[in-house]
């Protein structure tokens, strides 16, 4: 494989056909190239300069490379990305790029992808307290961007090496990225030697990346390589002008760059003659005395340390911290390996809705504009509690449910279709060939609780299933586990055959009878009717386990008693055992790995 070529511009501001035409310039003479990053602004000024913009998205004018921007701010921003997230073929979880037309990618939030073999990182906009707006980030896609970092089912064949690097595009500098730069170079600046984001100082320093590229300063800086602490590889900080800025800065640049993952030890170690220590050494030093000041503090200062068998104790070592990986999600690729805290009592916590800052550091910057609880919460107290949130703050605090179509955890290749409201999606370990997720795409606690319309469109889900699977001379049968302390609703799909239908419901109350409990049925004309009957039932405080079963409108329901141990697997083990599957009760037993490759290649698409 050839050496990718690519190219790097500098606040677009709106000015396409000069940013084109220098593109096609630099290609002419020193290309091809197969890719431009743009960083910095890339959607005009002024009003006066959309009519150029839009030539280029509507299709008039040519973009005659693909192209990659993360500055989604400026005139028009808001109008024309909001049609681009609409779009079905940019539906779901999308870290390589939402496209707005043809050649032409937004990176939205912060995300990692590869791209002609470069593993790229990238965090866009400028700093807010909450990302509720075009051309922002807030602490979600930094946390997420973390998590991604560690996450090696991402992009593998850099994690598996131990000279792990990535390629990193920001709009903003980073806090201090002059220090121990020459002096030269800095005072043509005319910058302070500290300004910047202290944020992205603090991810650099911690991704390491190889490039580190930025934008909105409106001068070229090209940085002496530094060394990082505890890697081998240096890191290089460039900085790119505006596009046709009065100065005559650049504002394009070129690289010709191996991926990591293709270079021998002997290139990755190699540090020029002029590299320099880490500009970011005081970042470190500043967080050292803020953890010196964590260990001098008393007891009741460290509330934050939740702990079931002492809530109240001083900071240990570093590995103290709380891996947001694991208490987001329940799982950490990394698993021992990991050097943050794995803590069930404090994954609890935040099922409960308490602020993972607040678990973590005992304190939340975002304050009265966070969206989650700053207080442990004691069992039984789930998100009803929280303040007045509602679907929005469910999906803030999702972004690493597994479920969650936003999430990095999401494995979008096991979806087979996408609705309004609802998307399907084979399970990791199915049952059956034909075994069926049905999740709601906001992060609901079940399917029970939903908008009218959101019901309408699963009713209609729900029967078209019922009338395929009929005609594959099959019953199906549907269950949910709606646990009280909530987590992402998945309603499970499980065909049988026609023989093994009557069975079903006897089936179950059988098992029933054996754990202690009993069944109650409801029995309507339709399962439309049943269903509505249930959810009016349901409390938010107890769990609730129900399947529709065959036999034309009945439901088997329990509600579990607050003390009552009820096997979160109970409807998969009832149903193995039917279908006399008995080693596949556990689906860890039998986890499909098909990749994303082979799923494209099956009949449900």
């Amino acid at each position: 494989m050839a050496t990718p070529r690519i190219l790097l511009a500098g606040d677009a501001l709106g000015r396409l056909n000069q940013l084109f035409k220098r593109v096609s310039s630099v290609s002419k003479s020193a290309g091809p190239f197969d890719v431009l990053f743009c960083v910095g602004q890339f959607f005009p000024e002024s009003p006066e300069q959309l009519e150029e913009f839009r030539a280029y998205i509507e299709g008039s004018c040519e973009i005659p490379i693909t192209t990659y921007f993360i500055g989604d701010y400026g005139v028009g921003a808001a109008k024309f990305l909001s049609a681009v997230a609409k779009e079905s073929s940019n539906l779901g979880f999308k870290m390589d790029g939402l496209k707005v037309c043809h050649n032409l990618y937004w990176l939205r939030g912060s995300g990692k992808f590869t791209v002609q073999g470069l593993s790229v990182a990238y965090l866009s906009g400028r700093r807010a307290a909450s990302n509720g707006q075009f051309g922002a980030y807030d602490q979600d896609d930094i946390d997420s961007l973390r998590a991604l970092s560690e996450e090696s089912g991402i992009v593998d064949i850099f994690l598996t090496y131990p000279f792990y690097q990535l390629n990193f595009f920001t709009n903003e500098w980073p806090y201090g990225v002059t220090n121990g730069a020459s002096e030269s170079k800095v005072s043509s600046l005319m910058l302070e030697p500290t300004y910047g984001d202290s944020t992205i100082s603090e991810l650099v320093a911690e991704i390491k990346p190889r490039y580190h590229i930025a934008g909105t300063m409106g001068v070229f800086f090209d940085r002496e390589p530094y060394a990082n602490a505890g890697a081998t590889h240096v890191t290089r900080f460039i900085a790119l002008a505006p596009v046709g800025n009065k100065d005559k800065q650049k504002f394009v640049h070129g690289l010709s760059l191996n991926p990591a993952s293709k270079m021998p030890p002997t290139e990755i170690h190699a540090k020029p003659p002029n590299t320099t220590l880490s500009p970011y050494t005081h970042v470190e030093e500043t967080t050292s005395n803020e953890k010196r000041r964590l260990f001098d503090a008393t007891p009741d200062e460290q509330f934050w340390r939740y702990d079931v068998s002492q809530k109240k104790q001083k900071l240990g070592d570093n590995g103290d911290r709380l891996c947001f990986k694991y208490i987001s999600s329940g799982s950490c690729a990394r698993g021992e390996q990991c050097h943050f805290r794995h803590d069930e009592d404090a994954r609890e916590q935040c099922i409960r809705g308490v602020c993972f800052d607040f678990l973590n550091k005992g304190k939340c910057d975002r304050g009265p504009d966070c969206k989650y609880k700053h207080s442990l919460q004691e069992e039984g107290q789930g998100f009803s509690g929280r303040r007045s949130e509602s679907r929005t703050g469910n999906a803030n605090r999702s972004r690493e449910c597994w479920f969650c179509l936003s999430s990095p955890s999401v494995e979008s290749h096991l979806i087979t279709s996408i609705g309004e409201y609802f998307y399907c999606a084979l399970p990791k370990g199915p049952l059956v060939e034909d075994h069926l997720l049905i999740v709601p795409i906001e992060h609901q606690f079940n399917t029970l609780h939903v908008r009218p319309e959101c019901e309408k469109e699963l009713s209609i889900l729900q029967r078209s299933l019922r009338d395929f699977f009929k005609s594959q001379e099959q019953e199906v049968v549907f269950f949910e586990w709606a646990p009280s302390r909530g987590t992402h609703a998945n309603l499970q799909v499980v065909p049988v055959p026609l023989s093994k239908a009557p069975s079903v419901e006897r089936i179950f109350k059988l098992a029933a009878k054996k754990l202690g409990f009993t069944f109650e049925t409801i029995k309507e004309s339709t399962y439309s009717e049943g269903r509505k009957l249930l959810g009016s039932h349901l409390e938010r405080s107890r769990s609730l386990f129900y399947a529709e079963v065959p036999g034309g409108g009945v439901i088997l329901k329990h509600l579990v008693e607050e003390n009552e141990k009820f096997p979160t697997q109970f409807g998969r083990e009832v149903m193995a055992g039917l279908l006399n599957l008995a080693d596949k009760a556990d689906w860890r037993n039998c986890q499909w790995l098909m990749t994303p490759g082979e799923c494209r290649n099956q009949p449900w698409n």
